[in-house]
């Protein structure tokens, strides 16, 4: 990467060829993903959730930790963790995902974190909604958007920042978006946020602000680094492209059988085979699980269990059954949601491998009985 493309905050694309450098093995070992057959899990235990750390995880004192409600209101708030313990209460299980899950197997593959397709988890989140202290602190009725700033710093592509997020007051005011200090019943782990994060159901996981410091009401549009260059869908390095939002539809499936050690191909015997995994979207319910067993030729329709009005924004099991004949398979999942939308089979190419849900391709061999 040339220092012209990194001063400009462009993402770098591999060249043909190039195979995963150190840089992004380092950012592997950092971050982790949801081993796939921890999709058995409704609730996902926090060891095995995705993480993306884009800094370092800070070092913050629950006992001195202060929430600052600042910007375009009447009453600017200072507060502490014990203050937001004492306000009405609520939880919610929610998934989450990266934007740049799958982005590995693009080609041309974006140079970042290379995310297979495990950057996903669901969670009980529990807190406080955000609405009523916003309502509180008295937002100017001129207010377009709220930055959420973290407490963790560092240097993005040239840019040293604290990372930050905006949302639409209309998105920040939703009743269902929640102030979070636990995870799953117990207090948030320090790689989840402790000790308060914020929770935006149905948005991509840049959107849930760890280690959440403070929140400024902006009369104007947010144009911080992670809102103006680093979550677009763009075409190219000049195109400013359209901002990462909501998270689209994506089925995933636990891998059959058992694997091979390095390339993780999946063993099965001859005979019928279970399938199952999770399906989900942060646009609409999902309404449509397929399934191909012969590498996309055929599909069938995959048994979705029920929406469960509580979890609106949680993830669906699907199941379906497979008669498996000896030989090589390749099995593929897709998902539709009441959009319309489903995931493509080819590739939707962009800059940073954003948003993307290319479908899942998990090639078997069927051993003979």
């Amino acid at each position: 990467m040339t220092a012209t493309e990194t001063d400009r905050g462009r993402a770098r694309v591999a060249d043909p060829g190039e195979g995963i450098g150190l840089d992004e093995l380092a950012l592997a070992t950092r971050n982790h993903g949801l081993p796939l057959e921890a999709l058995r899990y409704d609730v996902t235990p926090p060891g095995l959730h995705y993480v993306l750390t884009h800094f370092d995880i800070p070092a913050v004192d629950p006992a001195t930790w202060t929430l600052e409600v600042t910007g375009a209101v009447a009453r600017p708030l200072r507060l502490t963790l014990a203050d937001l313990r004492a306000r009405p209460a609520a939880s919610a299980r929610v998934l989450l995902e990266c934007a740049g899950n799958g982005r590995a197997r693009y080609e041309p593959r974006p140079v970042s974190q290379p995310w297979l397709l495990e950057a996903v988890g669901t969670a009980e989140w529990g807190g406080t909604p955000l609405a009523p202290l916003l309502e509180e602190a008295g937002i100017s009725s001129d207010a377009v958007d709220v930055a959420f700033t973290g407490t963790d710093h560092g240097v993005e592509r040239g840019v040293e920042q604290d990372y930050a997020r905006g949302l639409p007051v209309a998105e920040a005011m939703r009743p269902d978006v929640l102030l979070a200090w636990s995870m799953n019943g117990a207090p948030l782990p320090p790689q989840h946020g402790a000790p308060l994060r914020l929770v935006v159901p149905g948005w991509y996981g840049m959107a849930h602000v760890k280690w959440l410091t403070r929140i400024e009401v902006l009369e104007q549009p947010f144009t911080g680094y992670q809102n103006a260059t680093a979550y677009r869908i763009t075409a190219d390095a000049g195109d400013p492209g359209e901002p990462v939002t909501r998270i689209r539809p994506r089925a995933l499936m636990s891998p059959p059988g058992w694997p091979d050690f390095m390339t993780r191909e999946r063993f099965v015997r001859a005979g019928a085979v279970a399938l199952s995994g999770r399906a989900w979207s942060g646009q609409a319910p999902v309404t449509r699980v397929e399934v191909s067993t012969d590498g996309g030729t055929t599909w069938a329709d995959a048994d979705l269990a029920p929406a469960d009005p509580g979890h609106p924004f949680a993830w669906r099991a699907w199941t379906a059954s497979w008669d498996a004949r000896p030989g090589q398979a390749e099995l593929l999942v897709r998902a539709t949601d009441a959009t319309g939308e489903a995931q493509p089979v080819a590739q939707e190419w962009n800059r940073q491998g954003m948003a993307n849900t290319l479908v899942q391709r998990v090639p078997v061999t069927v051993l003979e009985r």
